[in-house]
């Protein structure tokens, strides 16, 4: 490991180890498995509501794919259904592998992209309120971050179980 990605470690490290010992949940032996969890239970949580999974919660299909066209309105609309179909894809396959533990460095990069797209999509077509509102940008950082804990915490990984 080169003597950036060292310092990089160590002032991860540093950082997180200044969160209050409140609760066992916060500490920097939890956090990034807590972070993990979290972004994959979000990933999951959304393909569930489109699929109708949540019952009278869920967004559904109809709704979900009305509001891509709505978002991606200079996509031909004959597009907006495999694209549905693809984001859908991805979206579970980004939950499961993540949630699993599996490839977690692709895996929360392609979700940082995902979110990412889908939060300058929003701003374009409806403003920058709504990805603000909905913490679209915040989900695509945590995503990166994941990514980057990934890279950087091998060691982390061992010694944390995460």
């Amino acid at each position: 490991m080169g003597s950036n990605q060292v310092s990089e470690k160590n002032q991860l490290q540093n950082e997180l180890s200044m969160i209050p010992k409140i609760h066992p949940l916060f500490s920097t032996k939890n956090a990034p498995g807590f972070l993990r969890r979290s972004i994959a239970i979000g990933f999951l949580s959304a393909v569930a509501s489109r699929l109708g999974l949540w019952g009278q919660y869920s967004s559904g299909w109809t709704n979900f794919t009305k509001y891509m066209g709505d978002l991606l309105y200079f996509i031909p609309s004959v597009l907006i259904a495999p694209l549905a179909i693809i984001v859908t894809f991805l979206e579970t396959f980004i939950g499961i592998t993540i949630l699993l533990g599996l490839f977690n460095q692709l895996s929360a990069i392609m979700g940082g992209f995902l979110t990412l797209v889908f939060a300058v999509a929003m701003t374009i077509a409806n403003g920058v309120k709504d990805p603000l509102d909905y913490s679209v940008f915040v989900f695509s950082a945590a995503c990166f971050t994941l990514a980057y804990l990934d890279k950087t915490a091998t060691t982390i990984n061992k010694n944390n179980n995460h």
